[in-house]
């Protein structure tokens, strides 16, 4: 079944769970992530960043798939474009079908974020489409960087943000970074926090960055508020050990092979995050 992500993430406001949003870029990653949520009877966020719209596949092309794919599945899928920053790319991703869209207007000050933001809310409105917002910055960790507590989300330009905006979800920084973390180190989460955003907004909270955060701070994020978490290295780094794993024992594999073995063996590290986030057994 084909969904915004509203219904779903307002469901999981409600049932103190988290829904799990994958990054995607092809037909093998989507319908690995698809399969996962059917074999866990959970509903699912199939993510595009918007890098990988103008690098690979636009989304004119990448929309039709994942409806079609939706449609088979007796999941809730939704299909989110994630962090998108232009204009331009918001609004053609909505046009052209995605179901929800992540505004990503953190360069601007807050004021500049509520604007550009409640612009792309309103006009999904008017195609039925769901809207995240984000307040603060994620940052990221590719380059050595860690996100910095001035970063952070404050709790009370959280609430003003989600009133001015009308968002339907909203994504905060209270810890985490994109990308993979060095060995053996875990972020430290602000539960503080995230406790004081959830109890100011009320709104469905999203944790991005979720790979690497560590089961413990995963769990207790959910328990304090958030219902989507983001993942991608993870996902990704699950392909590309398969990937090495096949072509250490047969070097030459046909790659129509290797391409559909990877697509199985990372499916186990989809189900892995959605029992972690309790979505497991929640989809209608």
């Amino acid at each position: 079944m084909y969904v915004s992500m509203k219904e779903m993430l307002k469901k999981a406001n409600e049932g103190y769970y988290a829904v799990m949003a994958i990054n995607c870029f092809n037909l093998e990653t989507i319908r690995a992530v698809i399969t996962a949520a059917e074999l866990e009877k959970a509903p699912i966020i199939i993510n595009i960043v918007q890098d990988h719209l103008v690098r690979h596949c636009d989304s004119g092309l990448i929309a039709p798939v994942v409806k079609m794919l939706a449609e088979r599945a007796d999941v809730e899928v939704a299909l989110n474009l994630d962090h998108g920053t232009e204009y331009e790319y918001l609004t053609q991703a909505i046009i052209n079908g995605f179901s929800s869209v992540m505004v990503d207007a953190s360069r601007y000050d807050l004021r500049g974020n509520i604007e550009f933001s409640k612009k792309i809310v309103e006009f999904a409105k008017e195609y039925n489409v769901s809207v995240e917002g984000e307040i603060g910055c994620m940052g990221t960790n590719e380059d050595g960087s860690f996100t910095q507590t001035a970063m952070y989300s404050d709790p009370d330009e959280a609430k003003l943000f989600a009133e001015e905006t009308g968002v339907d979800a909203l994504a905060i920084s209270f810890g985490s970074s994109h990308g993979n973390y060095p060995d053996g180190m875990v972020p430290k989460f602000d539960f503080r926090r995230l406790k004081a955003i959830k109890d100011n907004t009320k709104v469905p909270l999203v944790l991005h960055g979720g790979s690497g955060s560590g089961e413990e701070n995963i769990l207790q994020a959910v328990q304090f508020g958030i219902n989507k978490i983001n993942v991608g290295c993870d996902f990704f780094n699950a392909c590309t050990e398969s990937t090495k794993a096949q072509l250490k024992e047969i070097p030459d594999k046909n790659y129509f092979e290797l391409i559909h073995q990877v697509e199985e063996d990372s499916i186990e590290k989809v189900r892995y995050y959605i029992r972690l986030a309790g979505s497991n057994d929640k989809s209608i």
